[in-house]
């Protein structure tokens, strides 16, 4: 996604984003999206180490037809020609610095966007007005009101849009989620979650040009302006503010999104949130030590979830993963299977389990997502990580990072979306572009 901005582009940009290309808004149906050969022909924004995976997967799928790749940085480019599994692909497709030279090709039915986080909105917003379905990379958004306008593009323009949350496909989470909503747990109070590593941090580069062939001006896009520095671009753009929300929202997601589903819940009503850069001397801006917590309502519960990168050791061993505590049995789940735990009570001078164990190993996640994907692309129904989904799962991190960063709880408004009494934390729900960028 890279190159100048013409002022035929920005003309056109600035129309389609304030809703005035009548074009844009008459999205295919699905007759005009498939070819008699049931084919799906997708283009690639953001061909990193992400959008290889994901390119991985789409084409292991049969009827899967790559047209066109997009980025900024030659030296993805350069990977992506060395993957045995895609290089073909890659070889045969036309190439873009400019993700809206990818969406005006009409052959293309679906894009798959795997940019950093402060990338994924306009190029979601703008696909679905050229009508083309969406695969984007979690989190959904940089701020919750990116969110929001993504949801109501593809649902405007009549779009399929899976979120990247894959484990929403993966058999064995459904099942835990299944007997976390058939009370087989009792009522459950509090759920935790976390992410903890040690880390030695990313060092201190400082500012220098750009490397050959990388447009740091259009990387940066609705970003602030500031010079390159290596730590802002690739893998680490996540510990950056202007790009991510750090470990919360990059793994935090994942986690979140399936206790919220699994509790049958939009978003919480509070977050209190504390943590700093406690250890680590580097240039990141997000904490390496944070500890969140979440109230809901309908039913009534807390969410926690912590992270630290700074000493690996996790509960029961794990580094990451969900517990739901409940009172008849605990349940844990990570990608790796999961485990009921029963609780006991004392009978007749004897400890019983007031439940039955139960266990069960891993399942196929990502690929299974790809497929659901592709398979909601011809019968127009909602995916498994609709962005709807997604949206609800981004925002609960959003707010833990508002807490954090205001440093006060945040009382939250699910339905509109809002912070309660607290107006300079509601200016947070949202940022402001950099122009000529523009969310409509």
């Amino acid at each position: 996604m890279t190159g100048k901005i013409e002022r035929r582009d920005f003309i056109k940009t600035t129309l389609a984003t304030a809703g005035a290309g009548a074009v844009l808004n008459q999205a295919p149906a699905l007759g005009q999206v498939l070819g008699a050969s049931d084919r799906v022909i997708i283009g690639v924004i953001g061909i990193g180490g992400m959008g290889r995976a994901n390119l991985r997967d789409f084409l292991a799928q049969p009827g899967v037809q790559l047209a066109a790749v997009c980025d900024v940085h030659p030296e993805s480019l350069a990977e992506a020609h060395k993957d045995e599994r895609i290089s073909k692909a890659v070889e045969k497709a036309t190439k873009h610095k400019d993700f809206r030279e990818l969406l005006d090709n009409k052959e293309i039915n679906a894009v798959i966007i795997s940019t950093p986080d402060h990338w994924h909105a306009l190029p979601t917003i703008m696909a679905c007005q050229a009508g083309k379905d969406v695969y984007v990379e979690k989190p959904l958004s940089l701020t919750i009101y990116e969110g929001r306008k993504m949801v109501e593009a593809a649902r405007r323009y009549n779009r399929v849009v899976q979120v990247g949350t894959q484990q929403r496909s993966g058999t064995h989470f459904q099942q835990a989620v299944e007997v976390v909503r058939s009370g087989r747990l009792g009522p459950i109070c509090h759920v935790r979650t976390w992410n903890f590593s040690n880390e030695e941090g990313i060092g201190n580069p400082p500012d220098s040009d750009p490397p050959p062939g990388l447009d740091w001006e259009m990387w940066l896009g609705p970003a602030p302006k500031v010079p390159y520095n290596k730590n802002r671009c690739l893998y680490t753009f996540r510990w950056f503010w202007d790009y991510s929300g750090g470990k919360l929202t990059d793994w935090g997601t994942h986690l979140i999104d399936i206790v919220q589903w699994a509790m049958n819940v939009k978003a919480p009503v509070t977050a209190t949130a504390s943590g700093g850069k406690y250890v680590l001397r580097d240039n990141r801006e997000t904490p390496d030590t944070l500890h969140v917590i979440y109230e809901y309502e309908n039913p009534n519960f807390i969410l926690t979830y912590e992270t630290r990168t700074t000493n690996g050791h996790g509960l029961n061993g794990k580094g990451y993963g969900i517990i739901f505590y409940g009172t008849e049995a605990s349940l844990f789940v990570d990608r790796g299977g999961f485990e009921i735990i029963p609780e006991t009570k004392r009978e007749r001078d004897l400890n019983v389990a007031r439940t039955l164990p139960m266990s069960r190993g891993t399942s196929e996640q990502h690929l299974t997502h790809v497929r659901n994907f592709l398979d909601c692309i011809k019968s127009r129904q909602r995916p498994n990580s609709d962005v709807e989904i997604g949206h609800y799962a981004t925002m609960t991190p959003h707010l833990g990072n508002i807490a954090f960063r205001t440093g006060r709880k945040i009382r939250w408004d699910v339905e509109r979306e809002q912070v309660i009494g607290d107006p300079e934390a509601n200016q947070m729900v949202s940022k402001p572009y950099r122009a000529p960028w523009r969310l409509p």
